[in-house]
């Protein structure tokens, strides 16, 4: 009839963890049932992260023979009960612990209900007991006001309260308990009693039972009490099933009277007991021979007379349905009065709170921890987390580090200052461009222009107009048909403008080498040369950027990773390998322009271009390798910016130095514009 504990100690954790008291301290009777609690109860504590701050062990039959015993079990008690951080401490034994606890807290400080040290939580298991005789009414137990214990489950039978309100010592005749009961509960002698006593006064007859203080009797029924009573059904259904005329097992008993059966007879017939009490309870025992009682939770409200009520707060079931074991209703308890009604806190620390993570404490318990700001990057979210997590891929944490924000789409755009910057520029250099395509385009009968191939020069002016114009595609959000061109485009024709600077290059160097006597280069001086120097060369790049477009064109994609508060809108270059190609490919003409027109600078002949072209390439290439480090070392916007002053800059390059001395012949010194004072010989 006992019911199991196992639902007490899964109770008392699930309390700990709803009030999230993690640090608590335990007083136990130093027995064998309390050596039994605390095996049990470790483990559920270490494996919900509850950690005992002390475990004491009270005697339940302590020896005061001398002053030292009194003062050793004082300190016990005292020490931990005054300077432990714990605010909930669990009380684990019968009456005799209680009263032993609280007597030893009364004599190391009789001022202890004005302490403020002693504003505690008491959890008391189901083996405690309030109920005191009249011997014991005199001490008072408001070192427990609010305390929470486990009892046993009962029901409100019908008649309970009647009988007990309708007792009188009229009942006496013959009830020796009844009448000792009676004179130690109300402290008064029954006219007829024969013993000798100390108690002058004499019992009325009228005194009650409803009128004594709760802390001497509860007008309502025990979970102790309502055990034994479905106990004596149990064994009263039993009887009757065992002597009843059809029943099986009455050849068993023979003629035995119900005195003289022994208890094992009955067991067979246990099992298969199920009926109803007078609470409308159905009772039977389940597979494991038990009654499967669970345990309600009670609320001790003390008053200033010491009496005391004990208001039902929830409950905890043997057998749970999932997620409904454990019921309680906090706004039902009255805690105690030094709290004001404040939840208390009984944890071994401040909680961190939001935006921080826990830090172990070298050499303290797990639940001992220091407060550590989360790192970079990472939040929390809520209080006592023992890590700081990342936010999603289109959030960054805020300032404090509590949560997470959107980010913001990044990407460089016509409306902000460094864009109107960028585009000014390009359009500038566009306009000027065409300027010096008009100014050849009308002079193109001069000797200045006709030199060095003409169409050669139109074709890099054209290309570099349209390499100033092709930087516009990078300032935009990026799309798809703008991602599938940009690079492309950009490689195509910067490769046109280095394509005629090369072709520009080698019929200079081609052109002197046929000047010499008995050379055979003089087949080779004439446009068909240059042009299919700048044909051949931009076949090639058109190829690679064919095959790139065709296989794994580059797309729009979004970069989450490299800033912290912003997502960047970029273009995705596809196949990375491809889009080195392209660049190593306008690199290497690149380089083999600079070199042939850095050997070809010294030819004589006012018709060389050679320096111009070695000053432009060395521009050019200057340009480039400082784009490598730069554009690596920018994130966002900021690296679509590199790219495009790179292409302005190197374009810019090339139209200043070859194109600046023949327009300054052209518009401010035509009268050098003649072919008679442009060639010199050495």
């Amino acid at each position: 009839m006992v019911p199991n504990e196992t639902p007490q100690y899964r109770g008392i954790t699930q309390l700990l963890l709803h009030f999230g008291w993690t640090w608590v301290g335990l007083f136990s009777a130093d027995d064998d049932s309390g050596e039994r609690f605390l095996q049990a109860l470790e483990p559920l504590f270490f494996h919900n992260r509850i950690c005992l701050d002390f475990i004491e062990k009270i005697p339940t039959q302590s020896r005061w023979d001398t002053l030292s015993d009194v003062n050793d079990l004082i300190s016990k008690v005292y020490r931990p009960l005054t300077q432990s951080k714990a605010n909930t401490f669990i009380i684990n034994g019968g009456c005799m612990v209680i009263i032993s606890l609280n007597n030893l807290i009364l004599l190391g400080d009789f001022g202890y209900e004005e302490n403020p040290l002693y504003r505690k939580v008491w959890i008391m298991t189901a083996q405690a007991d309030f109920v005191q005789s009249n011997i014991l009414k005199s001490l008072t137990f408001y070192l427990f006001q609010g305390a929470i214990s486990f009892s046993v489950c009962t029901n409100e039978l019908l008649g309970f309260k009647k009988f007990l309100q309708n007792i009188n010592p009229s009942w006496m005749q013959g009830n020796g308990f009844l009448k000792i009961f009676w004179e130690q509960t109300f402290g008064c002698t029954l006219p007829d009693s024969q013993e000798p006593t100390y108690i002058n006064e004499t019992c009325t007859g009228e005194e009650r039972l409803e009128n004594l203080p709760g802390h001497l009797f509860e007008m309502r029924m025990s979970g102790h009490s309502y055990s034994i009573y479905n106990a004596v059904y149990v064994v009263a259904h039993a009887l009757h099933a065992l002597y009843s005329p059809t029943s099986s097992h009455r050849s068993k008993v023979g003629g035995k009277r119900y005195l003289d059966l022994q208890p094992w007879e009955l067991h067979s017939l246990l099992q298969g007991i199920s009926f109803n009490n007078a609470a409308g309870e159905t009772l039977h025992f389940n597979k494991n021979k038990e009654m499967g009682a669970g345990f309600d939770i009670m609320n001790m409200v003390m008053f200033p007379n010491k009496s005391f009520v004990r208001v039902k707060v929830g409950r905890v079931d043997a057998e749970p349905l999932e997620g409904e074991g454990f019921i309680i209703h906090e706004d039902m308890i009255v805690w105690h009065r030094h709290f004001n009604q404040v939840r208390p806190i009984s944890v071994c620390n401040d909680y961190c709170y939001p935006g921080y993570q826990k830090k172990k404490k070298e050499g303290e318990q797990f639940c001992c921890y220091d407060c550590a700001p989360c790192p970079e990057g990472k939040f929390s979210s809520h209080k006592d987390m023992d890590d700081c997590f990342t936010c999603l891929e289109d959030q960054y944490p805020n300032k404090d580090r509590d949560g997470c924000v959107h980010k913001m789409i990044n990407f460089l755009s016509f409306e902000e200052p460094l864009g109107i910057c960028l585009v000014s520029l390009a359009l500038s250099l566009t306009l000027t461009t065409v300027l010096v395509l008009g100014a050849f385009i009308k002079h193109r009968d001069t000797p200045i222009v006709r030199a060095n191939n003409r169409d050669i020069t139109y074709t890099l002016l054209i290309s570099l107009m349209f390499c100033f114009l092709c930087s516009l595609l990078f300032l935009r959000h990026p799309g798809k048909f703008t991602c599938f061109f940009r690079q492309a485009a950009f490689g195509i024709i910067f490769t046109v403008a280095v394509s005629c600077v090369l072709a520009k290059t080698i019929t200079v160097v081609v052109a002197f080498m046929a000047t010499k006597p008995g050379s055979r280069m003089s087949k080779w001086v004439g446009k068909k040369l240059a042009s299919s120097t700048a044909i051949a060369s931009c076949l090639v790049q058109v190829g690679t950027c064919t095959v790139w477009l065709g296989t794994f064109p580059p797309f729009p994609a979004f970069d989450t990773q490299s800033l912290t508060e912003e997502i960047v809108a970029e273009c995705n270059e596809g196949s990375v390998l491809m889009f080195s190609i392209v660049l190593g490919y306008l690199g290497l003409l690149s380089l083999i322009s600079l070199l042939v027109a850095f050997l070809a600078r010294k030819l004589p002949d006012s018709f060389n271009e050679a320096k111009s072209i070695t000053f432009s390439m060395l521009i050019f290439c200057s340009v480039w390798i400082s784009f490598v480090p730069s554009y690596l070392s920018t994130k966002g916007k900021y690296m679509v910016a590199v790219e495009i002053f790179s292409i302005l800059a190197s374009g810019a390059g090339l139209l200043a130095c070859i194109f600046s001395p023949k327009c300054y012949i052209i518009l401010l010194r035509p009268e050098l514009n003649r072919k008679d004072l442009l060639i010199r010989r050495t």
